[in-house]
């Protein structure tokens, strides 16, 4: 694991190498520290802190500790941005009235181009290092791996870039050696893009170790990148590839070539699958309060494949998850992301991921008491304050940073990924139900590797059906982890989606069917600390007792808060040929005439 010394280091090197030899012609102020590339990669414990540095660009306030993870993928059909008026900020961007202006758009975009300026550098200095052709065998496969991960980093900065803003400029050297020839580059073409780092992925993997040769290399085992996380990653792009996108025409397409790109991503998958370094923890709600939100230095299971940890409790490397998001503990938090009614109750009432993902309470002063809230107060769950441990955070502390590890890539994920892949390319066969039933069967409690006909796909299913249930189980598996708005746009239902979720929402906030039957109030137990079902003494899903049970607390559960909170703001500004995509950061194009704008905006 990096620690916060190494980080600083590393980040205050590569700062200083790219002031100095990447933009020192159009900047007046003189570096603190001026170091050349001999120093910074001069022996594996200096390239280490320079990749470190790279690492470190996927996190804090404008990368996944809030912006990239908590403020753009939403609204979706499972979660909404916060409460509030129009701010020219983080709730218009939820409800896709974001302009070029947006105070929330510039710095997630040079970040991210910041990352791929620390990869770039690595790069190209990796490889001419002396050690890197003439050390010890140990010393090659140590570099070889930095180089690897800062392909691979490079791959993830600029995967979320396009994403985000579709077609972008280039960047695959540093800056020192491409500013002069090419200083305001245009936008390439998403699909060059997807290529380069589609192939750079391909090398990747012969460069990374798996989980179980990382110490025969002389390395730690620890949360950086192995060859699991690489092959995933290019599986996820390769369906990116492979999937619908907003062109500058305006409208969504997707190539005639799409299954070349179904065909990587079932191999990718394919290959994780087959290499035994990584499974399901048995139980979902042990991943993440005993696994993530307790800061576990060890994943036994592997199937943390690719995380962004933070570090610091500071917004340059840390993290405001469980802070922004999730349960106030003693009023401290935003819980600025509220789980969708419709999707609380899209869920199997016997599905254990829903009492995860979804947290319908706040939590007392003394950190431990639930005070029930109403079904469109509910708050997304998978990061909580009051499941943080390792330490455990005061209930009187008022940190905003958690040093919680953002989860970029799962193996249940891998396991989706394959299922979809191989149902587009073959069909529904029994590869592709073996791999959603895994996931489904963890969900729901029951053996991995058992079928059972209470849980499973059932069988016989078409292969548009089938689709229809990936759909589905990616969202109740994957539901608050930041990707299904991407998803559902490049399977072109983003449109659709937000419709339906309008229509159903109006539906529960009228009773209409199949809505009528759910409970009016709810009522809590008193001086409880579960935080799961038990909390509650009625049904979710059944009409409220006629007198209040004893020991218990009333919440209006389903009232015209669905319509008059929920509803009112739900994806107000979303439209079709535009909202696919963020506005290009109206500073980019000031500072780069060549770039134009996207669609709508």
């Amino acid at each position: 694991m990096f620690t916060k010394n190494s980080y600083k280091i590393a980040y205050t090197l590569l700062v200083s190498l790219v002031l100095f030899t990447g933009c020192k012609k159009y900047l007046n102020q003189q570096p603190i520290t001026e170091v050349g590339t001999e120093m910074v990669f001069s022996d594996v414990t200096s390239t280490t802190k320079a990749v470190a540095a790279a690492y470190s660009r996927l996190v804090g306030d404008a990368g996944y500790g809030i912006r990239l993870s908590l403020y753009y993928p939403l609204d979706n059909d499972e979660m909404q941005g916060p409460t509030g008026n129009p701010d020219n900020d983080r709730r218009d961007i939820a409800r896709y009235l974001t302009t070029s202006g947006n105070a929330q758009l510039n710095n997630p975009f040079n970040q991210l181009f910041q990352g791929i300026e620390f990869a770039n550098i690595c790069i190209d200095n990796i490889p001419a290092m002396d050690m890197y052709k003439n050390g010890t065998e140990q010393q090659k496969k140590q570099l070889q791996r930095l180089l690897g991960e800062s392909l691979t980093l490079r791959a993830q900065f600029y995967f979320e870039a396009i994403r985000n803003w579709g077609d972008l400029p280039a960047h695959f050297n540093a800056a020192s050696s491409i500013a002069n020839d090419n200083p305001f580059p245009r936008q390439t073409d998403r699909d060059t893009l997807y290529m380069k780092i589609l192939d750079d992925l391909k090398t990747a993997a012969t460069l990374v170790p798996w989980r179980n040769e990382v110490t025969a290399i002389g390395d730690q085992i620890d949360e950086r990148i192995t060859k699991g996380a690489v092959k995933a990653l290019r599986a996820r792009i390769a369906l990116f590839r492979g999937g619908f996108s907003l062109r500058k025409s305006g409208t969504m397409q997707r190539n005639a070539d799409y299954l070349t790109y179904y065909q990587i991503a079932k191999d990718e998958c394919a290959e994780i699958m087959a290499s035994g370094q990584h499974s399901l923890n048995p139980s979902f709600r042990a991943l993440w309060k005993d696994q993530v939100n307790a800061r576990a230095v060890t994943d036994p299971n592997g199937e943390l494949m690719f995380q962004a940890s933070g570090i610091g409790r500071l917004g340059v490397a840390d993290t405001k998850l469980a802070y922004y998001n999730g349960p106030t503990v003693n009023n401290l938090g935003n819980k600025s992301i509220n789980v969708l009614p419709t999707y609380f109750y899209a869920f199997n009432q016997n599905d254990l991921r829903r009492d995860v993902t979804c947290a319908p309470y706040n939590v007392a002063a003394d950190g431990a008491t639930k005070i029930g809230q109403a079904v469109s107060a509910i708050c997304d769950g998978k990061y909580r304050r009051d499941w943080i441990s390792n330490p455990i955070v005061s209930p009187a502390d008022a940190v905003q940073y958690f040093s919680l590890k953002w989860q970029l890539i799962r193996y249940s994920d891998v396991l989706l990924m394959f299922a979809e892949a191989e149902n587009e390319i073959n069909g529904p066969t029994a590869l592709a139900y073996n791999a959603i039933n895994q996931v489904r069967r963890r969900g729901f409690g029951k053996p991995l590797s058992t079928p059972d006909a209470t849980v499973d796909v059932p069988a016989g299913l078409s292969k548009s059906a089938f689709f229809n249930a990936i759909v589905d189980e990616r969202s109740f598996e994957l539901g608050g982890e930041g990707i299904r708005k991407y998803d559902l746009i490049r399977w072109n239902l983003l449109a659709s989606k937000i419709a339906d979720t309008k229509t159903a929402l109006l539906n529960m906030a009228n009773r209409v069917a199949p809505y009528n039957t759910l409970p009016q109030f709810m009522y809590y137990n008193n001086n409880s600390v579960a935080d799961d079902v038990t909390l509650w003494r009625n049904s979710f899903y059944l009409p409220e007792p006629a007198t209040a049970p004893a020991g218990t607390t009333r919440v209006v559960w389903i009232g015209t808060t669905i319509n008059t909170v929920a509803l009112a703001r739900y994806a107000t500004g979303f439209t079709t040929g535009k909202s696919e995509l963020l506005p290009i950061p109206q500073p980019a194009l000031d500072a780069n005439f060549n770039l134009k704008q996207n669609p709508g905006y």
